[in-house]
C-alpha cells in the first residue's frame, strides 16, 4: 500500500510558472539563503508578473544565481509593483545596494523571527522526499526552518514552496520537514553554485599570522569566508582538537578533519559534530557534508544564540570589518548610508565569545584602503562617517587585528583604546590620527 504522503506530494507538484501564480499583491516573499535559494527560473517567473502585481517585496540573502532582481535599471521600472529587500548582500548586488534596493535590519540569530513575522510566502530548495515523506533543507537551514514553523504558528505564512533538486546533499541535524508542511513542490535538477577558494594576499597572510597566535588546541572556532580566514585555515597545521560552531561552514573543513585539526571532541555540546546553519563552498565540501554524521545543520535561532555560543569554553569568533572608530565601534556592513553586506552573525558570535569562559572575539581589518585617485584612507578612524551602521558596539569589542599588529580593547578606556588602535594603523597615517585624537578628544593630554 502506497504511503499517503506520496499522493500528497504528487498533488502538490507544479511548474515554475504555476508556483509564481501563487504570489499575490502585497505579499512578502522570502527566499532561502545562499545555495538553498531557488533557481533563476522561479525568480524570473515571479518578475514576469510585475504588470499585474502591486506592493510585492522579495527578500533573499547571499545571492548566487543570476536574476533581473539584482539589476537596478530593470528594478527601477518595477518600483511599487515588485521591490527588493535583501537580508545580507554580496558582490552580486553591490549595484543594487548603491541604487534602489532596501535592507531588512537583522542579525542571523533574530533573522528567523523577523522573516517569520514578515513572510507570506517562503521558497526554499530541498532534497527529494525520503521513504518517510521528509525532505531535507540540505545546505541552507538558517532562517528557513524557523520561518516555516513560526510563520505557520503566527498565522502569517500562507504559502511554502519547495524546489526539489536531486543534486542537493542530505545534511543531518534539525534540518528536516515533512511533505505536509509544504503547499507546492517544483521538481528541477540543477548543479549547485560553488564558491571557490580565493588566494590569500600577503596582507591576508600577515593578519592571519597574528590570528594564529590567539588560537590554541581545543578551542571552538567560528570564522567567515575570505582571504584572511582562508589564510588562517592553511596555517592551522600545528593545532589540534578544534571544535566548530559557526554560522557558515568553513570551506577547508574536509582537510581540517582529515588532518585531525578539527575533531569537535572537546566541545561540551554536540560532541564530535560540526554545527552550523548553512554551507557555501566547493563541490568537495558539499560531498563531505552529504550524509556525514559528524556534520549537522540547525536553525540560526539555535546555533547563533549568544547564550548557546557562550556555553562553549574558549570560543574564538573571527570576522571582517570595514572600519572601526577610536572607541571600538565596529562597522562591517556599510559605510555612511550605503550598505555593502549585512551584519550576518558577527554580533551574535562576538557576544557569545565575550561571555565564553576564555573566549576571544577577533575583528579582522586591513589598516587602510587606497581610493581610485591614489589617496590612502585609514580604516581606523576618530569617528565613523555619518549614517554608518554599528555592527558591533564598543562594549563587545575585544581583539582587533590589522597587518600591523594586535590591539586588545576589552579592558581599556576610550583613550587607551584609541592609542592601541593607532598603534596598528597604517604607519603613514598614524600622525594625523594622533593629531585628531589630541584635538577632538583629549586636548593637552596626548604628548607628541
Amino acid at each position: 500500500m502506497e504511503p499517503k504522503w506520496k499522493e500528497e506530494y504528487r498533488r502538490k507538484l507544479v511548474s515554475f510558472e504555476e508556483a509564481a501564480q501563487t504570489i499575490q499583491s502585497g505579499d512578502f516573499v522570502s527566499i532561502a539563503i545562499g545555495v538553498g535559494g531557488c533557481s533563476t527560473e522561479l525568480y524570473e517567473a515571479i518578475l514576469n508578473r510585475h504588470e499585474e502585481l502591486r506592493n510585492v517585496i522579495i527578500m533573499d540573502s547571499i545571492q548566487l544565481r543570476p536574476t533581473r532582481l539584482y539589476d537596478p535599471e530593470f528594478m527601477k521600472n518595477l518600483d511599487g509593483r515588485i521591490n527588493y529587500m535583501p537580508a545580507f548582500g554580496i558582490s552580486t548586488i553591490r549595484e543594487s545596494y548603491a541604487d534602489n534596493c532596501d535592507f531588512i535590519v537583522n542579525t542571523v540569530f533574530d533573522g528567523g523571527d523577523k522573516v517569520a513575522h514578515r513572510s507570506d510566502v517562503l521558497i526554499t530548495m530541498v532534497t527529494p522526499p525520503d521513504q518517510n515523506g521528509y525532505v531535507n533543507l540540505s545546505l541552507s537551514n538558517d532562517y528557513t526552518w524557523y520561518t516555516i514553523k513560526e510563520g505557520r504558528k503566527l498565522g502569517k505564512l500562507r504559502t511554502v514552496i519547495g524546489e526539489v533538486n536531486e543534486q542537493t546533499p542530505v545534511v543531518f541535524g534539525n534540518n528536516w520537514l515533512h511533505v505536509s508542511e509544504f503547499d507546492y513542490f517544483i521538481e528541477h535538477s540543477s548543479p549547485l553554485p560553488e564558491f571557490k577558494r580565493g588566494t590569500p594576499t600577503e596582507t591576508d597572510k600577515t593578519i592571519a599570522s597574528y590570528v594564529l597566535e590567539l588560537i590554541k588546541d581545543g578551542d571552538t572556532v567560528q570564522m567567515g569566508i575570505g582571504g584572511i580566514p582562508e589564510a588562517v585555515i592553511s596555517g592551522l597545521d600545528n593545532r589540534y582538537d578544534l571544535g566548530i560552531v559557526t554560522e557558515m561552514y568553513p570551506i577547508g573543513l574536509p582537510q581540517l578533519v582529515e588532518k585531525g585539526i578539527v575533531t569537535n571532541r572537546r566541545k561540551p555540546l554536540h560532541v564530535g559534530v560540526t554545527v552550523g546553519t548553512f554551507c557555501l563552498g566547493d563541490q568537495e565540501l558539499y560531498n563531505f557534508v552529504d550524509r556525514n554524521p559528524s556534520c549537522e545543520m540547525h536553525p540560526a535561532a539555535y546555533v547563533c544564540d549568544p547564550a548557546f555560543i557562550a556555553r562553549h569554553p574558549n570560543m574564538v569568533a573571527m570576522n571582517m570589518a570595514l572600519m572601526i572608530d577610536f572607541s571600538g565601534q565596529i562597522a562591517s556592513e556599510g559605510i555612511g548610508h550605503r550598505m555593502i553586506s549585512g551584519s550576518g552573525g558577527q554580533l551574535d558570535f562576538m557576544m557569545g565569545a565575550y561571555w565564553s569562559d576564555g573566549g576571544r572575539g577577533i575583528t579582522l581589518i586591513k589598516a587602510a584602503r587606497t581610493l581610485k585617485g591614489g589617496q590612502l584612507v585609514s580604516s581606523i578612524v576618530p569617528e565613523l562617517p555619518l549614517g554608518t551602521p554599528v555592527t558591533v558596539p564598543r562594549t563587545y569589542a575585544q581583539y582587533v587585528i590589522s597587518e600591523y599588529g594586535v590591539a586588545n580593547l576589552r579592558y581599556k578606556s576610550r583613550r587607551e583604546r584609541a592609542q592601541e588602535l593607532i598603534a596598528i594603523a597604517h604607519p603613514d597615517l598614524r600622525g594625523e590620527l594622533r593629531a585628531s585624537l589630541r584635538k577632538n578628544f583629549f586636548p593637552g593630554w596626548i604628548r607628541e
